[in-house]
């Protein structure tokens, strides 16, 4: 897609005050990290472990690298204001979540730099879906214990099931996001795939969660 050459004040506004946020997120030091995330293990690794709980709980664990990440810890903040860069410091321009996720009414909403792909050139993420989780899945500050008894909880997972939990887990666009992040920024571990496999792995194992 091509960047506007002519954009609103407020977008000018935005782009400028986020400008130093992005050269940062562009330092050598993380180009190379950046290359190439880090690996999963396939269920199949977990299948020498005979106690069934265990078993799901090594997988939820070895899944937990992917929800841990900056790339998905970001778009679940404790709070009403995102976070960004592999330091997750809180996001600047200075926008908040607003009522639907996708930043606040009547103000700066999440669209007026984020477009439906990555701007490489000026280090702006994109994807049609940018917005953040609703305030009932904010991850950070939580335990990977904490987190999968609420990923569980279709009180605080948007009412899905086990099966629409893993079918969001390994298909949705947004969530795939965080393998292809864009510039400079290091990708979550492994793939997609890969997640979504072991995501599926711990469902039909029973789905423990770590203590």
């Amino acid at each position: 897609m091509r960047w506007p050459l002519i954009v609103s004040g407020a977008l000018a506004a935005a782009l400028a005050a986020t400008a130093p946020m992005l050269v940062a997120t562009r330092s050598v030091g993380q180009t190379v990290a950046a290359a190439q995330g880090d690996s999963l293990r396939a269920p199949s690794s977990f299948a020498d472990i005979k106690d069934a709980r265990a078993r799901s709980v090594a997988l939820f664990t070895e899944a937990g690298k992917v929800i841990e990440s900056p790339r998905c810890m970001n778009f679940h903040p404790a709070t009403e204001r995102p976070t960004q860069t592999e330091q997750m410091r809180p996001h600047i321009p200075l926008v908040v979540r607003g009522p639907d996720g996708f930043g606040a009414e009547g103000g700066l909403r999440c669209g007026t730099c984020h477009h439906a792909e990555n701007f490489d050139p000026a280090g702006v993420p994109g994807n049609p879906e940018w917005h953040l989780a609703p305030a009932e899945m904010a991850w950070q500050g939580k335990s990977l214990a904490q987190i999968c008894v609420q990923i569980k909880d279709r009180d605080r997972n948007g009412g899905k099931d086990m099966a629409a939990l893993v079918k969001h887990m390994a298909e949705d666009s947004l969530v795939g996001w965080g393998w292809k992040p864009g510039g400079n920024r290091k990708p979550a571990p492994g793939t997609q795939a890969e997640f979504g496999a072991l995501i599926k792995a711990w469902a039909e194992s029973g789905a423990y969660c770590p203590s």
